[in-house]
Order: C-alpha cells, then structure tokens, then sequence
C-alpha cells in the first residue's frame, strides 16, 4: 500500500489524509483500482486489515465498535453491485454431477 495518502493511522483506524473512517472513499477507489482485476486478493488484504482493526479498537475501547459494523465497513463495500466473485449454486441432486450421455445410458437400463 505504498504511495496512497488515504491510509488507516492506526490503532484508531482513521483516514491520515481526511479522517474518515478508513477505509474512507478515496481509499476505497484506490484499492478498486490496485485489484481491479484480481478482487479475491482485495478480500483476502481487507479481512486481514478488518481483524487488525478489531484488535486494535478492542485494546482501545471494548465497546467502540460492533464486528457488524466493522464487517460492512471493510468487507461489505467491494462487493456492492458486482456479483462476478459469487459461485453459481451447486445443484445437489444425485444425477446432475454426471455428464447427461451417462445420466440417459442409466436411466436406460
């Protein structure tokens, strides 16, 4: 993360450039940009700085922040109107994992 201005001063997890909640809005973009196109990366980078951030405000003050709301602050956002890093339903019925020439030679039989 070198080279932004938009980061966290920690342990209070505030933007040091406007003191924002980081990540604020200008950070946001910027992340968007550096992973733009490996976003499972940018969720991988922002879990880990969600948990430093619950480690860091829990020392300050227990009741600061609920996980909830440190949850949408830092994971929820990248995924807002994009549903490209979602995996399609896996259908659970016992014939549809085989290819459909075997499913019709079985039912066949």
């Amino acid at each position: 993360m070198t080279g932004r201005s938009h980061t966290p001063i920690r342990p209070i997890w505030l933007c040091r450039t406007c003191g924002n909640p980081w990540p604020c809005g200008d950070a946001k973009l910027a992340l968007l940009a550096e992973y733009e196109r490996d976003r499972v990366s940018l969720f991988v980078y922002l879990a880990g700085q969600l948990g430093d951030a619950m480690d860091d405000l829990a020392k300050l003050r227990a009741d600061m922040l609920g996980s909830g709301e440190l949850f949408g602050r830092f994971l929820s956002w990248p995924s807002r109107g994009n549903h490209a890093y979602r995996v399609a339903p896996i259908d659970t019925r016992r014939d549809s994992a085989r290819p459909v020439a075997e499913r019709k030679e079985v039912s066949g039989s």
